[in-house]
C-alpha cells in the first residue's frame, strides 16, 4: 500500500483497497467501481465489511468535495441505503490499486 495525501477514488479500478485511519477509527475499504464500496471499521455501522457508497469529504472550512478523500478531511459515506456517516478527521490514507488487465500493478494518481 502507498501512503498518499489526496485520493480521487472514483478512478480506482474495482478490487482496489483503501486504508483510512481517522482520529477515532480505522476503516478498510474495497472499491467495487465508481463510489460503490465494501467498508468496515465502525463498531455500530459497519463492524464487518458492508456495502456502502462513498460520497466525498468535508474539509476544515466545511467545503464538500465529491469523490475525493484527503488527509485532514472528514470522510462521508452511506451504509446500506439510509445511514449517512461522517467520520472524524483523516490522519492517514493508504491505497493499493488493483492490478491492471496486463498483470502489472495499478498506479495511483
Amino acid at each position: 500500500m502507498v501512503s498518499i495525501e489526496m485520493l480521487d477514488w472514483t478512478s480506482l479500478p474495482p478490487g482496489s483497497l483503501i486504508d483510512v485511519e481517522t482520529k477515532s477509527r480505522h476503516y478498510k475499504i474495497e472499491c467495487l467501481g465508481g463510489n460503490a464500496v465494501r467498508i468496515s471499521g465502525h463498531p455500530d455501522y459497519c463492524p464487518e465489511p458492508m456495502p456502502a457508497q462513498l460520497k466525498g469529504s468535508v474539509d476544515g472550512e466545511g467545503t464538500f468535495e465529491r469523490g475525493f478523500l484527503g488527509r485532514g478531511m472528514r470522510m462521508m459515506f452511506v451504509v446500506g441505503e439510509h445511514r449517512p456517516v461522517t467520520t472524524s478527521r483523516v490522519l492517514s490514507l493508504r491505497v493499493e490499486a488493483a492490478n491492471t488487465l496486463d498483470g502489472s500493478p495499478g498506479t495511483v494518481h
